[in-house]
């Protein structure tokens, strides 16, 4: 990646020295965005996900420690340096520790801070790895987003990719985890081997052990020969393991003991096989309501949990809804000889305002059912509203959403405090008697909530 590549948010409430770094960095081929507040640098990174942010410490309001908090809580490998005039080896040490990647002082040496920026930048995007490991963007390829959700959930997958550690994507169905799986494993060192997947609920038990890990002649009636299992296709290379939460427990064991000695056996074979293959897996199941179950084994779970990574719905990242239905009428117009232009603006507020239960692959099957039926070169709303089925209702007006949030927000302090109002009216610092008044707006009785509450 060239500097060009990098976009870079810096923070400062001092307007000659905002302006200074600007230069500094736009002289050396990054692209700059200023910003004179840590509010207002939390509200340009909801906009657009920068590579690096670089902070004064001190700052009115939000200072550059709360700001990196901030960041850090949301995106934890979004590398933050942090500017003082009144630098101090406690203050450098405090925020190293807290996982600040540098820490300069003012007035700062422009190639000191260049070189930290190279090194944070190097570091965060994963380009130590070694030559054709994939380290330019074509892994990512398939992937179409301008959300910072998914360039947060990118970049923790490019520095993911260069280790050997097991991931496991979380995430609904629909929403792009084999997707996410292709790319992790284009990124890693053993993208030149296989890619294998395989949907672990959508095979009998009966033979996905078999599919799995592979069987010898005559293991089984029916089995006339020798069968290779995914785990030895994928040799070398990566083995995607789709709605792991559906495999069923005695198959569990066999698939913790093949990852904890890296060997298979395969089915009426006595003979162990090493493997070297790394494992991504998933699913839209909750895995820890499953432990608690007894549907799913911990001990599996904290070996393929190694890096978690969550995909976040369609509806969590509407700004993609655009861009995506745009590429799915390009493919589609090819695959059906059709010339569409576009979706008309009515037409595409419908499809930003749908709920989308079935995230991405939903989209796509809406904008080929629009695409198949359409007979203008723009594809109309009632075509589209007809392939919702009316089902508009993912985004409410802004006063409803604030009503609902109130009421979630209380009804989770009631439950908490046990419907001690005076306690909840302290942790949402508000006086009793605002509270109350919040309490009467949304009908809600503190005594409901009382631990000895009981109902006939």
């Amino acid at each position: 990646m060239s500097a060009a590549d990098h976009k870079i948010l810096i923070v400062d409430d001092d307007h000659d020295i905002l302006k200074l770094l600007g230069m500094r960095l736009k002289a050396a081929g990054y692209e700059v965005i200023a910003t004179q507040s840590g509010e207002q640098a939390l509200g340009q990174m909801a906009v657009s996900r920068p590579s690096l942010v670089i902070s004064d410490l001190r700052m009115p309001g939000m200072d550059g420690m709360a700001l990196f908090d901030a960041i850090h809580q949301a995106d934890s490998s979004l590398p933050v340096i942090l500017l003082t005039a009144h630098g101090s080896i406690p203050d450098a040490v405090d925020a190293t520790r807290r996982g600040v990647f540098g820490f300069l002082t003012k007035p700062f040496d422009g190639k000191l801070l260049l070189q930290q920026v190279e090194s944070a930048l190097r570091i965060a995007t994963g380009n130590n790895m070694t030559e054709g490991s994939g380290a330019d963007n074509d892994w990512r390829a398939a992937i179409i987003t301008r959300s910072p959700q998914m360039e947060t959930l990118l970049g923790q997958a490019k520095l993911v990719a260069a280790s050997d550690a097991s991931v496991f994507i979380q995430g609904e169905s629909g929403s792009g985890k084999e997707l996410l799986a292709r790319a992790i494993h284009l990124a890693s060192p053993r993208h030149a081997q296989p890619f294998v997947a395989i949907n672990c609920g959508a095979i009998p038990e009966a033979l996905l052990e078999s599919e799995l890990f592979g069987h010898s002649k005559g293991a089984f009636t029916g089995a006339v020969r020798d069968h290779t299992g995914l785990f030895q296709s994928a040799q070398g290379g990566t083995l995607f393991l789709d709605e792991i939460g559906d495999m069923p427990l005695p198959l569990q064991v066999k698939l913790l003991r093949s990852l904890q000695e890296r060997t298979i056996r395969p089915v009426g074979s006595n003979t162990n096989i090493p493997i070297d293959v790394r494992v991504i897996s998933a699913t839209h199941r909750n895995l820890a309501e499953e432990m608690k179950a007894g549907r799913f084994r911990e001990d599996l779970y904290y070996r393929i949990n190694v890096v978690g990574l969550e995909i976040p719905a369609l509806a969590a990242r509407r700004e993609d809804i655009p861009l995506l239905a745009s590429s799915f009428l390009a493919v589609l117009n090819e695959k059906y000889g059709k010339k569409l232009n576009s979706f008309a603006p009515e037409a595409m507020e419908l499809l930003i305002a749908a709920p989308w239960p079935g995230n991405v692959r939903q989209l796509q099957n809406i904008v080929e059912q629009t695409v198949v039926l359409s007979t203008t070169s723009l594809i109309p709303a009632t075509l589209v509203q007809k392939a919702l089925q009316d089902d508009i209702g993912g985004i409410v007006a802004f006063e409803t959403a604030r009503k609902n949030f109130e009421r979630d927000y209380l009804i989770k302090l009631l439950k908490a405090t046990s419907g001690n109002v005076t306690q909840a009216a302290r942790l949402a610092q508000r006086n009793r008697t605002e509270f109350y008044k919040l309490l009467q707006r949304h009908q809600l009785t503190p005594a409901l909530f009382k631990e000895n509450n009981s109902t006939s």
